[in-house]
């Protein structure tokens, strides 16, 4: 099962199809629980859903309680854990704690549906964006992203929501992208691993034997040479860039344009040689040695892999590490 992020999507399409509907979303956690702060299901009133609190232990009786929200309008704050008899009943016997919010959407006490449709546009038009709900008085506000708010910050950087005591803060950041450069064998495991782990993925290559639909069914793959289709589609701290291609003519513009932008994983296939050899393009292109450390090459974590399911694993491990680990990005410590 996918890594499921479209919840405040999917939430708008099923409010204006007209029906009822509920948001349950996780406000703190402790121990083992298995979903993180912030993770959502929507619930309707026939108590179809989408998304997870937990992974499956707590879902069932969420499930009921955002039923009884919808009859009622009132918000309602859930806890479970290992040393409640309800525990065991809903599955969360392992040792964790989790504590969810409940709310109708559009009635009474609820998240009013104007807050859920500017919370879609922002994300539609890729702006990180919190929303803040006040868990006594049930005021709610959108705010963007400021640097300068380093509390904030640390929760954009790391994808973190975060209950702080009356008030609860869900980060929205921009859904995940990852942009494929060269359809070659390694791509075809890569881009489906990603769409599992919740990415939006492109693909970039020029050759027409290569970007083919019977080797890539369903794909979409960017216009033009690699470079124009980066700078086309627009790369940003949310977005990937994974050159595969093993041809500098194909894979350098393509790295020089992820250079210039704030894409938080930069990785390029190729032995250290070929690597040094990318270096030295680079440099000659004006970039400086500090800008190139951003890139992983050769790419994929040191897992000692072969096959190219094995280097899209190692792939993903290292990309995963990047997004959930700002610290580790090679130049870029934070």
């Amino acid at each position: 099962m996918s890594f499921q992020t479209d919840i405040p999507e999917i939430a708008l399409s099923w409010l204006n199809e007209g029906r009822q509907i509920a948001l349950a979303t996780v406000l703190q956690t402790w121990g083992s629980a298995p979903r993180p702060v912030g993770s959502q299901l929507v619930i309707d009133a026939n108590q179809a859903f989408e998304g997870s609190v937990s992974g499956g232990c707590v879902e069932g009786a969420v499930i009921f309680e955002a039923a009884d929200a919808i009859e009622d309008g009132k918000n309602r704050i859930l806890s479970f854990g290992v040393s409640d008899d309800e525990a065991f009943s809903v599955g969360l016997a392992c040792g964790g704690e989790i504590e969810v919010l409940v709310e109708p959407v559009g009635i009474g006490q609820g998240i009013p549906a104007a807050i859920l449709t500017d919370l879609v546009n922002a994300r539609e038009t890729r702006t990180a964006i919190t929303l803040e709900t006040n868990l006594v008085t049930w005021d709610r506000v959108l705010r963007q992203r400021d640097r300068s708010d380093e509390a904030l910050e640390h929760g954009f950087l790391n994808d973190k929501s975060k209950r702080d005591g009356d008030m609860f803060r869900a980060v929205h950041n921009p859904p995940l992208r990852l942009v494929v450069v060269g359809a070659v064998h390694i791509a075809q495991p890569l881009v489906k691993m990603a769409r599992l782990a919740g990415y939006d993925v492109k693909m970039s290559d020029p050759r027409d034997s290569f970007a083919s639909a019977s080797r890539f069914p369903g794909e979409t793959f960017l216009d033009g040479w690699t470079d124009e289709a980066l700078e086309n589609f627009g790369l940003d701290a949310r977005t990937a860039v994974v050159t595969l291609s093993h041809d500098p003519k194909i894979d350098t513009p393509a790295l020089a344009v992820a250079l210039k932008s704030e894409a938080f994983y930069i990785g390029a296939l190729g032995s250290k040689r070929t690597h040094a050899k990318r270096v030295s393009a680079l440099e000659a292109e004006g970039f400086s040695a500090s800008e190139i450390a951003r890139i992983d090459g050769p790419v994929g974590a040191d897992i000692g892999a072969m096959s190219p399911a094995e280097i899209a694993v190692s792939i993903m491990a290292e990309m995963t590490e990047r997004l959930r680990r700002p610290s580790s990005w090679p130049g870029k410590k934070s």
